[in-house]
């Protein structure tokens, strides 16, 4: 295609009288007769027509002919012509002028995109460039400058490609050189971006696609980007609103670290402003607002001028809380739960984290929570805001069941009903009742959640149950009331603790002693249960760094027959999580336990000590690593020990939920009070974890090392959670 000449021609009036002329001449001079047979009577010749004044000076015989009036023929005289007189029609000559006639240009055909793509794909490879390679892939190479000085973002500028590639993200070996051209020029796109992205606003991107067209042959299509960032630019004038008025600019200013001169890099213009938002937020700013930047950036100067719309909109202090729903949630135990006071500093944090406590009740299903103005700022001193809460409320009663199995427990099936504001605010009352194979429970909780002061939970429990053990068999009628602060699943707290008080009275009885029934004996015992826990761990259902350990102390008399006992029954715990590498995590665990003050035959066997089972020794029944009676029937002991290592390694099925822990416990039980390692009873398996977006699902399968007699062979354990 031709480039497009654009104007006009024109020819001037004696150049075309001229060219008529010399039309004229020509024609005549055909049609006229041989010199010897000249007629009179005949029109006239070429020597009529052009004089002997012609031939010798033709210039001035030209101007002379065009000052006459016409072109006439006299009879018996010459030829005149009159250069003025309009010309005889032609009939044959029907084109205009040059002059007088507007072409019509052509539209200009859209460009074919299959001819642009094959123009690209069989492009051949640039000469090559020296520069330092980064293979992506068979099909992607990225070619940068030597001198990692021109360029030193490149790592992070080659993951982040990486990650978004077409070329590399698509790649198929059914690709074909055209699919790859085209994924080759969305690329160039991209990497253009990401230059302007880290500030190389004049750099240049070098694309070369080359191989066969043929997907089967072995010369498989490939692309290659040259990339030749330019300079670094950089930030200029930078400009942030209103900000200034701030009565603590020079603090605010300081959390919005970009300056003049800094390296212009686009994603520090969002990390910026989202620490800036912070401290406004942090600094006692409620009505505080960031716009959106702009960037003008100048090519001359190599620097961009940043404008942030900025209004920080005045410092304010807590006035009060004010609930809207004030006989659902009263505004004074919405203050009761907040971490903040009235006349604090306002931060967006203590907003936040109401917010979430609020919800963390499960009494709403949304919380709006609007700063109010009570009073402006006047010079230096903040003004107050109160803080207007919004509920909406969430269904309130809750039916719920659970089923389980376990080898040595049986089945167990437990449902319940609750009505989590029953006496408000957060007054719960909870009936639940357990049905198995060897326990049947019937009981009436009460909970009241954030019970003077936030996190505290005080909750009366009482119930009846029977339950049978391959230990004992007991009916217990029980009262418990615990003031305490424990982790939740929303609030995973890092430091618990516990205070009680509990009463009870017992019926027990060993189990039958060569199918005889033996006499029961009843036992009053009161007690004071306490304890307190540290947790560093990163989870409360699926661990995978950090330790936990958690004391317990509960002294306790206890009065059977007229014989009145005194004892201390202490429990210590401590768990440790190491991950090793991104797919094994080793967890392990330890607990020691005693009973001291009172020997064991006046301690009721539901209070002695016992291991076993899915959250003890895995491999054992519940209950069955302890000292045994005549018949062979565990009874209890006053010392425990036990202990467990397993590695949880996850795998690759079902999108890396799935994990497989190969694990190994040990526990001892003894009827002395001070903790013995002699007797220890092994336990080993494997189990199997499925994450669900609850916590895992755990399945474990395992087996005694050096069972006793009447151990079965393999027990099976099901669960929510890890198992420590």
């Amino acid at each position: 295609m031709f480039p497009a000449v654009r104007g006009s021609i024109r020819y001037s009036a004696d150049f075309r009288r001229g060219w008529l002329a010399s039309l004229a001449l020509v024609s005549l001079s055909i049609l006229a007769p041989p010199a010897g047979a000249q007629d009179r009577s005949a029109s006239p010749g070429l020597e009529d027509l052009i004089p002997d004044s012609a031939i010798d000076n033709p210039d001035t015989w030209a101007a002379a002919s065009a000052d006459g009036d016409a072109v006439s023929q006299q009879a018996d005289g010459p030829l005149t012509l009159d250069a003025g007189a309009p010309l005889a029609e032609m009939p044959e000559v029907t084109v205009p002028w040059p002059d007088e006639t507007e072409i019509a240009r052509p539209e200009p055909l859209a460009p074919d995109d299959e001819a642009v793509l094959a123009n690209e794909t069989f492009e051949p490879f640039a000469p090559m460039r020296r520069g330092k390679r980064e293979r992506l892939s068979s099909e992607l190479v990225l070619v940068f400058p030597e001198d990692e000085e021109e360029f030193p973002l490149r790592k992070a500028f080659v993951d982040r490609f990486e990650a978004l590639s077409n070329v590399d993200g698509l790649a198929s070996s059914k690709d074909n050189l055209a699919q790859i051209a085209a994924r080759a020029r969305q690329d160039q796109e991209l990497l253009e971006r990401l230059l302007r992205n880290y500030g190389y606003y004049d750099g240049q991107i070098l694309r070369t696609v080359s191989g066969s067209e043929n997907p089967e042959a072995d010369d498989r299509p490939a692309v290659r980007f040259d990339i030749l960032p330019g300079p670094q630019f950089r930030f200029g004038a930078i400009d942030l609103g209103q900000l200034r008025q701030a009565p603590d600019y020079d603090e605010l200013r300081r959390s919005f670290e970009i300056w003049p001169s800094d390296p212009l890099i686009a994603d520090k213009i969002v990390e910026e402003s989202f620490d800036l938002d912070k401290a406004l937020g942090e600094g006692g700013y409620p009505f505080a607002k960031i716009g959106d930047p702009e960037l003008l950036v100048d090519h001359d100067r190599q620097e961009g001028d940043l404008t942030l719309p900025v209004s920080p909109g005045g410092k304010y202090r807590f006035a009060s809380i004010v609930s809207k729903s004030p006989k659902f949630l009263s505004s004074r135990h919405l203050q009761e739960i907040a971490r903040f006071k009235p006349g604090d500093t306002y931060r967006r944090s203590d907003e936040m984290d109401l917010r979430r406590a609020i919800i963390a009740t499960g009494l709403v299903s949304s919380v709006a929570i609007t700063p109010r103005e009570v009073e402006a700022p006047s010079g230096d001193q903040p003004g107050r805001v109160d803080m207007d809460i919004e509920l909406t409320k969430a269904p309130l009663r809750t039916i719920s069941g659970a089923v389980g199995y376990g080898t040595g427990e049986g089945f167990r099936a437990e449902a319940s009903w609750e009505h989590r504001n029953f006496f408000p605010p957060e007054g719960a009352l909870r009936l639940r009742g357990v049905a198995g194979t060897r326990e049947q429970l019937a009981g009436i909780t009460f909970r009241r959640n954030n019970f003077h002061g936030r996190d505290r939970t005080l909750t009366i429990d009482t119930y009846a149950n029977t339950v049978r053990q391959d230990a004992y068999d007991a009916k217990t009628v029980s009262a418990v009331a615990t003031y305490e602060r424990v982790s939740t699943l929303l609030f995973q707290k890092p430091f618990t603790w516990s205070v009680g008080v509990e009463v009870l009275a017992t019926d027990e009885r060993v189990p039958k002693v060569n199918g005889v029934k033996q006499p029961s004996q009843t036992y009053f015992i009161g007690a004071l249960p306490l304890s307190a826990g540290i947790d560093t761990s990163d989870d409360l259902l699926n661990p995978t760094k950090g330790f936990r350990a958690n004391a317990r102390i509960s002294p306790e008399i206890s009065v059977q027959n007229g014989n009145k006992s005194t004892y201390l029954r202490t429990q210590f715990d401590l768990s440790g999580y190491l991950p090793v590498g991104d797919k094994v995590v080793l967890a392990g665990r330890g607990r020691v336990g005693a009973i001291v003050g009172a020997p064991v035959d006046d301690i009721a066997l539901s209070r002695r000590l016992y291991a076993g089972g899915g959250g003890s020794v895995r491999g054992y029944g519940y209950q069955q690593v302890s000292p045994r009676n005549a018949e062979g029937d565990p009874n209890g002991g006053r010392s425990l020990v036990e202990f467990s290592l397993e590695a949880r390694v996850k795998t690759g099925m079902f999108g890396g939920a799935l994990s497989v822990v190969p694990f190994i416990d040990a526990g001892a039980v003894n009827r002395s009070s001070t903790p013995d390692l002699s007797g220890l009873q092994f336990g080993a398996g494997l189990g199997v974890r499925y994450q669900t977006g609850f916590g895992p699902l755990r399945v474990d399968v395992a087996t005694p090392i050096n069972p006793r007699p009447g151990d079965a062979p393999v027990a099976v354990y099901v669960g929510l959670g890890q198992a420590f």
